[in-house]
């Protein structure tokens, strides 16, 4: 992985500061991606609008979270999982990383004093993912910026109607790519609904502010098995 470097986090609306570790140059990771198989880009090793402003959302409702079994899916490293353990979170995170998982768990550590537990999946492969969970399903997950590509829509689907609990809650924070709007036209055609709430920045990146990236975080909840 290399060297690291510590980036400062602001999360925007609540004046709380993060430091997280990553690393210092991602050339190495992308030289490593194109011998992968499956072509997993390391998108874990940037700082992204959309995990600063699920963890700003954690942030302001904190009682959301407090004490209840939470999974995060692509954990990267670690911001949206240092807000669920603020408020909290009796927290699981998820990879396919085994460098996020590690990292994650290091900013967790050196942030709040404790670590989640962590498990490498690939959360594409929905069977293996559910094997690696042993079955557990869980009454909140929280998702920042995973649909990047089409082929994320169905895995994604599937998998959220295994582990997220009836009456349960899926918080999905994105930055606006098309996969993601199928994505929620195809879960609320299955009767999840909810709220929604954009997110402008600022965001750690100038880039991503001058590109005026705007992340809205959607709060969508599973009916229960009686309502189906």
């Amino acid at each position: 992985m290399g060297p690291l470097r510590v980036d400062r986090v602001e999360l925007p609306g609540t004046g709380q500061l993060m430091e997280i570790a990553r690393p210092a140059n991602d050339d190495p990771l992308i030289d490593e991606a194109a011998a992968d198989p499956e072509q997993h880009l390391p998108y874990w090793a940037e700082i992204w609008p959309s995990g600063v402003a699920l963890a700003a959302t954690i942030a302001r409702q904190p009682g959301a979270l407090d004490g209840r079994r939470v999974l995060e899916l692509g954990c990267g490293l670690g911001v949206t999982a240092i807000g669920a353990l603020h408020a909290g979170a009796d927290l699981l995170v998820t990879d396919y990383a085994p460098e996020a998982l590690a990292l994650c768990a290091l900013n967790a550590l050196d942030q709040t004093g404790r670590m989640p537990d962590t498990r490498r999946v690939n959360w594409r492969d929905s069977d293996t993912t559910l094997s690696t969970l042993q079955g557990e399903r869980f009454p909140l997950v929280l998702a920042a910026d995973v649909l990047y590509e089409s082929r994320d829509v169905e895995p994604l689907l599937a998998l959220v109607e295994q582990v997220v609990e009836p009456g349960g809650e899926l918080w999905l924070a994105e930055p606006g790519r098309p996969p993601a709007a199928r994505f929620l036209e195809a879960i609320r055609d299955r009767g999840w609904a909810g709220e929604s709430e954009r997110w402008e920045g600022p965001w750690p990146d100038a880039e991503d502010d001058a590109k005026g990236v705007v992340v809205t975080v959607h709060r969508l909840l599973r009916r229960c098995e009686a309502e189906l």
